[in-house]
């Protein structure tokens, strides 16, 4: 089963919003971007689609929870701050089931430090641009494979 850990897509320049950054919404690239994922994804089985409650994340999965048919689940586990652990967590939480999960960039570094350490991936291979996806690949909960798909 595989498990979709995507950082969201584009939003802007934090210092340019004025207002609360969870409400900082995508761009029109990041709108593209997600739409991007919608497709590729749009064969999968899609079993959960889970995000953080920022306003960007949520947008992102958006398309596809359309295309599913399926609801997005907010977590505040996803949201800035909750710790790379937090997906290790989901990993083994969704076990045997195809789940996409929408974060931010500082839980996929902590994340990806993880794969490397574990030897899953490479350092050189450990990349996080916004509106990029890691399928992670797992069997009983545990982490077998990752693969990138860079962002569209």
């Amino acid at each position: 089963m595989a498990i979709y850990v995507v950082r969201h897509a584009k939003a802007g320049d934090r210092a340019d919003w004025a207002g609360d950054d969870r409400l900082r919404p995508l761009t029109k690239p990041g709108r593209r971007q997600a739409e991007e994922l919608a497709n590729w994804l749009r064969k999968e089985p899609i079993d959960a689609i889970l995000s953080s409650e920022y306003v960007r994340c949520i947008q992102t999965v958006e398309p596809l929870a359309n295309q599913h048919k399926l609801p997005i689940e907010p977590r505040k586990d996803l949201e800035e701050g909750s710790g790379g652990e937090s997906l290790l967590r989901m990993v083994s939480e969704f076990k045997g089931r195809n789940a996409v999960l929408c974060t931010h960039g500082d839980l996929v570094e902590e994340f990806l430090e993880h794969l490397i350490q574990k030897g899953v991936v490479s350092r050189s291979q450990a990349k996080m641009e916004k509106g990029s996806t890691w399928a992670v690949e797992e069997t009983a909960g545990k982490i077998t494979g990752a693969r990138y798909v860079a962002a569209p």
